[in-house]
């Protein structure tokens, strides 16, 4: 009798399948985790000599930009999860190439770029240019444009409450 319950439940919880070629088609979230993979591979690929990863490059550029800046701030105006960027700074902070330290407050920290980061930053742009034309080519300016403008739309609308 046991058996033939579980028998039924699984009946009744059949996957629509057209439904789910439709997600593994179309689903916004698998396909842009699908492209941004494969482009982080191409970074990672052509950053390599440097030893960093195309995410810690990533943070290098912004700290450049930013100066000394929260991680708090530093997650927000990346779209990342506060806990995912600390583990990525720290790496960065072991190999000297950023500095965490107390802010104002004990639950503030700082993150700032350091010498030895900008010139690990300096090292790299000539081989993230030759990714980034790479991409660049392949999809033709205009193109490459209009993707650009829509992925921040896509990020504006994903971020919007």
């Amino acid at each position: 009798m046991y058996i033939l319950l579980i028998m039924k439940e699984q009946h009744h919880q059949e996957v629509n399948m057209a439904k789910v070629l439709e997600v593994a088609s179309f689903c916004a979230c698998a396909n842009l985790r699908k492209a941004s993979r494969a482009v982080t591979q191409l970074y990672d690929e052509s950053l390599q000599p440097t030893g960093l990863r195309a995410t810690q490059f990533t943070l290098l550029v912004a700290l450049s930009v930013t100066g000394s800046i929260s991680i708090t701030d530093l997650a927000q105006q990346l779209v990342m999860d506060r806990t995912t960027l600390t583990r990525n700074l720290t790496l960065l902070e072991h190999r000297g190439l950023v500095a965490i330290a107390k802010g104002d407050d004990q639950r503030t920290r700082l993150v700032t770029l350091t010498n030895q980061g900008r010139e690990a930053l300096m090292k790299a742009l000539p081989l993230w240019e030759q990714a980034q034309t790479r991409i660049v080519s392949g999809l033709g300016r205009a193109h490459w444009n209009t993707l650009l403008a829509d992925l921040s739309d896509v990020v504006s609308l994903a971020c919007e409450p």
